[in-house]
């Protein structure tokens, strides 16, 4: 890969990055994760206002994280790239290496 297409590449993928770094945005993927949901059904859960977590499932649905479709007047939105549940996971597993290491860190003080 030329370095052009190298630096679009990462490029994209901090936009991905970016649209996952929200705590809002990770409650709605942790969520979807079970299967589709209405939009309505997906602001009750996470205690948010509709237009909000709206706003939120766009940024998402155009980094192709999430996809949606119309079913009457609701909007139902799925999880589109599932492996981004494997990267929360990675996710929390660093966040227990750091408490596991601060635990040493105590116990040595």
């Amino acid at each position: 890969m030329d370095k052009k297409s190298q630096k679009m590449l990462y490029d994209r993928q901090a936009e991905v990055l970016k649209a996952l770094a929200h705590p809002l945005r990770i409650a709605i993927l942790d969520y979807l994760k079970d299967g589709e949901q209405c939009v309505c059904d997906i602001a009750e859960h996470v205690e948010s206002e509709r237009s909000n977590v709206s706003r939120h499932l766009a940024i998402m649905v155009s980094c192709g994280v999430l996809d949606c479709r119309k079913d009457g007047l609701n909007v139902i939105y799925r999880l589109k790239a599932k492996c981004i549940l494997d990267f929360l996971e990675c996710a929390t597993t660093c966040l227990k290496q750091q408490a596991n290491e601060n635990v040493k860190l105590l116990r040595a003080i």
